[in-house]
């Protein structure tokens, strides 16, 4: 389980298809200490597990159905990820619950530099039409975010700079695909409407 929070932002060192997946290679951050095989991070809002590391790098798997999913199937050196380690007891929740469970990709549509910020439109997937609510959470590149406008084909956040600093949103461009991941509790919700007998 993650909080949405991103703690650093790395580039991919290297890229190796691997039967029906791929491997990835990021740069291993120096606030990264105490890292384990098979721990959970966060990479981009999708949950991996770490295969190997060594003091300057990590490795991950990416399995057939989370190049699917997400805009890894695109996956080249260079690119920037953003990185949580999964939430421990004793932290703090700071954004909300993300599983790091990427729905599906979202196009950004809109860049608008604001006085204070970023304001972001992206495309409105027709399936998650019923998760995203004004004001309510959303998890775009495993940031959580809140969601400041809904239109009928699209919907919108506002970024702080601290948010831009820290994630490479400042990297993104209007036509570029994020991992969205809706608010977990938003599905479950529905799942509970849906199995509701109908009078």
């Amino acid at each position: 389980m993650f909080t949405g929070i991103i703690e650093e932002t790395v580039h991919v060192k290297d890229v190796e298809d691997a039967g029906e997946g791929k491997r990835i290679q990021i740069e291993r951050p120096d606030d990264f200490k105490n890292i384990s095989s098979g721990e959970s991070i966060c990479l981009c809002g999708a949950c991996l597990t770490v295969e190997s590391f060594d003091s300057s790098m990590i490795d991950f798997f990416l399995a057939e159905e989370t190049l699917e999913k997400t805009w890894f199937s695109t996956v080249s050196e260079g690119d920037e990820v953003n990185l949580e380690r999964s939430l421990r007891p004793e932290d703090r929740m700071s954004g909300h619950i993300v599983q790091g469970h990427v729905e599906q990709t979202t196009q950004v549509l809109k860049i608008e530099e604001l006085e204070e910020g970023w304001n972001f439109k992206f495309e409105k997937p027709d399936n998650l039409e019923n998760l995203l609510v004004h004001k309510g959470f959303v998890t775009i590149e495993g940031i959580s975010l809140t969601v400041t406008e809904i239109e009928p084909e699209s919907f919108s956040v506002t970024v702080i700079p601290e948010t831009w600093k820290r994630s490479n949103l400042s990297d993104k461009e209007e036509g570029d695909k994020v991992n969205i991941e809706p608010d977990m509790m938003a599905k479950y919700v529905q799942k509970n409407l849906e199995e509701m007998p109908q009078s």
